[in-house]
């Protein structure tokens, strides 16, 4: 069928109308109570994980940076779908069994942790040491330096990776349809599955896609914006 004759006919095409209606709420709930939600924890706990990688690597202590660098190369060195079967599939034969969420949730963390961690690390190490000098000269700790003078630059400085970082995690989150969490994607293939029109729901998917991500893009604009203060 050409795509003149498709426009020409009415019942196909108020068949698609229907399926976009139908569809659309469906897929929106599983953008935002699955898709989003599992990013948002997936990112924060990562984020932990990676100023801990961080730290860890810039602390001197060999065997913190022996086990933050082979945490970091297995992370990056396998496919994060792997990572998640693994979790998922493979922990249950071992009498570990995690439910689908909390799969996705831990294997995304350990993803962004492992990546975010160089971010996060080239960041801490673009701040002057004059900083830190500046902040012992006024009497502060190690920490109290870095809490209060040598972060708060370093937050600036990695805002535009990591908010890259959480955006691709967004997407990422369509192979937590793998492990049977019910977020978008999954919701997408169900409704394929009943009316055989993969075109017309893929793309509905990937509009929706498409517009949280820009509306995560006009968010971080304002963060930027806002943390320019510190530089």
């Amino acid at each position: 069928m050409s795509l003149s004759s498709f426009f020409e006919n009415p019942e196909r095409l108020n068949r698609w109308i229907d399926i976009a209606q139908s569809s659309f709420l469906p897929l929106l709930k599983g953008a935002l109570l699955y898709s989003l939600t599992i990013a948002i924890a997936a990112f924060f706990i990562g984020l932990i994980l990676a100023v801990l990688t961080a730290l860890a690597r810039l602390s001197g202590i060999k065997p913190l940076i022996g086990i933050a660098r082979f945490y970091v190369s297995i992370i990056r060195g396998t496919p994060l779908l792997v990572q998640l079967f693994i979790i998922f599939y493979g922990l249950p034969s071992v009498g570990l069994m995690i439910d689908p969420i909390p799969s996705a949730i831990i294997g995304f963390s350990l993803s962004v942790g492992a990546y975010s961690s160089e971010v996060v690390r080239a960041a801490i190490l673009s701040i002057q040491k004059g900083q830190w000098e500046a902040a012992y000269s006024l009497g502060m700790t190690y920490w109290q330096a870095l809490r209060r003078v040598v972060l708060p630059q370093a937050a600036r400085v990695s805002i535009p990776p990591l908010s890259n970082s959480f955006i691709s995690l967004v997407k990422d989150t369509s192979l937590a349809s793998v492990v049977l969490v019910p977020e978008m994607f999954r919701k997408a293939q169900e409704v394929v599955a009943a009316t055989y029109e993969p075109l017309l729901v893929y793309a509905e998917a990937a509009l929706i896609y498409w517009v949280i991500c820009f509306v995560l893009s006009i968010i971080q604009d304002r963060i930027e914006s806002k943390l320019d203060r510190y530089v």
